[in-house]
């Protein structure tokens, strides 16, 4: 397992190379100059805009800039990525590292909170469904699979916040937490403001691992394996819910891994729209404003988390089937 270990994590170091060099690529030949972002007075000259241009380092060759951003340069006033030294963002003049840093804690908590209701719901009733194929809740199920999966973060998210929040008045529209004294009360609000967001991002997970479980649930309840232990009496619930269920498991890790990068990719939309103080707002504003330090931090950041989302699936394969060997 270590000797594994280890060749997947070099075998991600060219990964991660090509990672840096064609997001850099993509985020320094996109239309508009961040120069002309940042400088919105009208008493700045061409000089002006010459000189901070210099002062940034986006004056040099493309292949310059990228090596700068790798390994560092003094005059540009970074130690690159190579040595953990982003830069500073083109607008705050703040550490970049500092930045997001403040914003994972946010972030991990709202993902992971979705990916627990995905893997807790998901999971239980694509058992659940398979056990109890073409009843009610069966058809319920696999209908309301398909609907969330259908259904747009963005209009999902802004509906929830019509009915619960401004209708109904049950949750807060957005943002992280309210200001409270008591202790108690900070952390029923805390979790009236994850409610929402956390629901939205995790509705396409519910529908997805549910899919899968109750797809393999069927295959499995069908081996010879599962006749031989109702004929030798096991109880029916022994029998699916640990040993059909521990195989028919085998595609949630499969999915387990790709799925940190879509629940990277969906926080962004879903902190937008609910003021969520998380890395995906503060990507999409970088974007917005060319601030290219700050996006490329957090490409690379999101990278990490989706090798090591990949490698995650590979280990949670000889968990869950020890016939699986890792050779």
């Amino acid at each position: 397992m270590k000797a594994y270990l280890l060749r997947r994590l070099m075998q991600a170091i060219p990964t991660m190379l090509a990672i840096t060099l064609f997001s850099f690529l993509i985020m320094r030949l996109a239309p508009g100059d961040p120069v002309l972002l940042m400088t919105f007075d009208p008493t700045m000259t061409r000089d002006d805009r010459i000189t901070l241009r210099h002062q940034l380092c986006l004056d040099r060759p493309l292949v310059e800039q990228y090596l700068i951003w790798m390994f560092g340069n003094e005059d540009c006033n970074t130690a690159g990525i190579i040595r953990g030294d982003f830069g500073e963002s083109f607008y705050t003049n703040q550490p970049v590292l500092g930045m997001i840093l403040e914003r994972i804690p946010a972030t991990l908590e709202l993902t992971g909170t979705a990916l627990a209701l995905g893997l807790l719901i998901g999971v239980s009733v694509g058992i659940y469904s398979a056990v109890k194929r073409g009843t009610i809740f069966d058809n319920m199920a696999r209908f309301w699979s398909v609907v969330f999966d259908a259904i747009p973060a963005f209009w999902l998210g802004l509906m929830m916040i019509l009915l619960f929040a401004v209708t109904l008045g049950w949750l807060p529209v957005g943002g992280r937490y309210t200001l409270v004294s008591d202790s108690k009360k900070e952390l029923f609000d805390h979790l009236k403001h994850l409610l929402m967001p956390a629901f939205v991002l995790g509705t396409s997970w519910i529908a997805l691992f549910s899919r899968y479980v109750r797809t393999e649930m069927l295959e499995v309840i069908r081996q010879d394996y599962i006749r031989a232990a109702f004929a030798k009496g096991v109880q029916p619930n022994k029998v699916y819910f640990w040993h059909a269920a521990r195989n028919a498991l085998i595609p949630v890790a499969t999915v387990l891994g790709p799925a940190v990068a879509g629940l990277l990719s969906g926080a962004v939309i879903t902190e937008q729209i609910f003021s969520w103080p998380g890395m995906g707002r503060l990507a999409l504003n970088a974007v917005f404003q060319r601030d290219f330090p700050l996006v490329m931090a957090n490409v690379i950041i999101g990278s990490i988390l989706v090798v090591f989302g990949n490698l995650l699936s590979d280990v949670l394969y000889v968990i869950i089937d020890p016939r699986i060997r890792l050779k």
